[in-house]
Parts: structure tokens; sequence; C-alpha cells
């Protein structure tokens, strides 16, 4: 996805392939839409957001706006009609989870809605993301396994339970070849739909999170959480 600069185009080639059984092309479509929604739901007041947002030249706000003008670049084409939202988004992950993606299937435990709702399924998907190796699997299941995991008997001994989970999962993804750069759909979508953005445009998400989003007493210990969810399969303490 992040090698696409026309991700309206691309969805087209996706629901193609989406068509002839491709459940890996329904993940990929659903970071698409996932990407594209905020825009895609009111293209004319997205423009008059960023042209608003483009008038506080702060550092902070002019990396937003740059952010926001590439998700406006990249998906000019989608409009209301197409449906993109929450909906669309989960419907698809849970047809490409059916039909064997993993990555899919980790970003429904992390919606909330797994395809079984039992402990011994999260932990075994939880496994066999890791067994996988693959950083779309790691990253789709990085929310599962923030804060919202604490208190979760069936992740114990896990990567898992608060906010550095959380960004250990995503650094992990990033060191397993996710495109993290600076122009990247991950740091992209931190800022332009969450406001979370460098102050340097050159900065890349791995060296944003050691820089600005974990303090420095927590550093080490992402760290090693990192290494462990790298070097390890089983990534169990």
């Amino acid at each position: 996805m992040d090698a696409q600069r026309d991700l309206y185009r691309y969805a087209q080639q996706l629901q193609q392939q989406v068509r002839a059984g491709d459940a890996q092309a329904g993940w990929r479509l659903s970071r698409v839409y996932d990407y594209c929604a905020p825009y895609a739901s009111s293209p004319a007041g997205y423009a008059a957001d960023s042209e608003w947002i483009a008038a506080h030249q702060t550092p902070g706000v002019a990396a937003m706006h740059a952010a926001r003008d590439r998700v406006a670049q990249r998906c000019a084409g989608f409009a209301p009609s197409d449906g993109l939202g929450a909906h669309l988004v989960a419907q698809q992950r849970l047809s490409a989870a059916r039909g064997g993606s993993l990555a899919a299937e980790a970003a429904l435990l992390a919606l909330g809605e797994p395809l079984q709702a039992t402990p011994a399924y999260k932990r075994a998907l939880v496994h066999r993301v890791l067994a996988s190796r693959d950083p779309e699997a790691y990253l789709a299941l990085a929310p599962a396994m923030g804060a919202r995991a604490s208190g979760d008997d069936s992740l114990d001994g896990y990567v898992a339970g608060d906010q550095f989970a959380e960004l250990a999962w995503q650094v992990a993804a990033c060191r397993l070849g996710l495109d993290c750069s600076a122009d990247s759909t991950l740091v992209t979508s931190y800022c332009a739909n969450a406001g979370i953005c460098s102050r340097d445009s050159a900065q890349d998400f791995v060296s944003f999170v050691f820089d600005a989003a974990v303090p420095r007493q927590g550093a080490d210990r992402v760290d090693e959480m990192v290494d462990r969810l790298v070097s390890d399969p089983g990534a169990q303490s």
C-alpha cells in the first residue's frame, strides 16, 4: 500500500482480486478504506479543514497539514457515495479473515470483534502472529496488546497490557520490514487523523517513538519488548 500513490485506482484493482478470492487483497483493501475514510466522507469538508489548519503555521500544525495533503492526494477519487467508514472496514476485514488473512484476523481482535470470543483462541492467534513474523499482522494486532489488554489473563506472559506494549508491537513491525518512514501510511495516519505529529518532517516512526512518545525511563523497557518480539517466536516472558 505504501508504494501506491493513487489509492482509488489501487482499490479498484484490489476489488477485482477480492472477487477472485484473494483474502490478502481483501486485507489490503480494508487498509485503503481505513486510510481514506476521513477524506472520502467529505472531500470538500476535508479540504476546508486543511485550509483552516494551514492558516495556523506552527511546526506541529504544518506537519499535520502536510500529512492531510498526502492523504487528499492519495485518496482523490473517493466520494461519500463509496460508503467508506468503520462499518465497511470491519466488514471487509471479516471477509478477509474468514478467507485466511492473518493480518485481518488480528485486526478483528483489535476491533473487539474476534472470529472466536474465547481466551484460548485469542492466545493462539497471538502465537500465530508471532510465528508468522508478518509486519502487517504485528501492526494490526498492536492495539489489542496495549492498555486494553491490562488484566487479561489470556495474554499472561506475552508483551501486552500497557501503552508501551502497543508501541513495542508497532516498532517491532517496523523492524520486521513495515514501511515506517516519515511519509509512510503509519506516520501519515497518526499525524493526519490523530494529530500526533513530529516537529521534524523527516523523522521516521521508530525515531519519533523514542524521541517523543516514550519517556526516557520507559525507552529501555520498550526496547527490551521489541527485542523479544522480533527475536523470539514465542515472545513470552
